[in-house]
């Protein structure tokens, strides 16, 4: 569970907003330390203080954000797919997945792989569609969190969210059915 939640109004705060809206919408190498201060009106020294780098600030708002994603696309296979039915919860999971990092701005923040340090450790992306697909492939979730991530930085690059959507929702694993509960 996360220690410190930000406060919009702190500097850590006003610091997560800007880097969130920056790293959101463009690479992280094209994102400035002074650009990410000036946004929240504070010093470069602030965010050294409260991240050490921005690399640091960058793994605090990516872990935030990246929950964020991953409780969607879990809310969506609970609440959308048919029972037992792992193709449709896989689908369900993408689409969910696609339309919060494209709705909410993020498309550059989650289209980009996690960073090998990430202080979350593995790609968890890979790990919830690997998941879902299990036993199928034991690489299937890394190529399924590769095609979500293709198809969220193709709008990045200006493609058309719904027909990058649309590309993503033809893929369609065929997965065993989960078993059914014995009772």
């Amino acid at each position: 569970m996360r220690e410190w939640v930000p406060v919009s109004s702190s500097a850590k705060g006003r610091l997560a907003l800007a880097a969130v809206g920056a790293f959101g919408a463009r690479p992280f190498e094209a994102v400035t330390v002074g650009e990410l201060a000036a946004a929240a009106g504070v010093t470069t020294g602030a965010l050294y203080h409260h991240f050490g780098s921005k690399a640091g600030l960058y793994a605090f708002v990516r872990e935030d954000v990246e929950r964020r994603l991953l409780d969607r696309m879990e809310g969506a296979v609970a609440a959308t797919a048919p029972p037992g039915d792992r193709s449709a919860a896989v689908t369900a999971a993408l689409r969910a997945g696609f339309d919060f990092a494209v709705r909410e701005g993020f498309p550059r923040l989650l289209g980009a792989p996690p960073p090998e340090a990430s202080p979350s450790g593995p790609d968890r992306l890979a790990h919830l569609l690997g998941a879902l697909t299990a036993p199928v492939s034991p690489v299937l979730g890394r190529v399924l969190a590769a095609s979500w991530r293709a198809a969220v930085l193709a709008v990045a690059d200006g493609a058309d969210p719904p027909a990058a959507r649309d590309a993503l929702t033809a893929l369609r694993p065929r997965i065993p059915a989960w078993p059914l509960a014995e009772g």
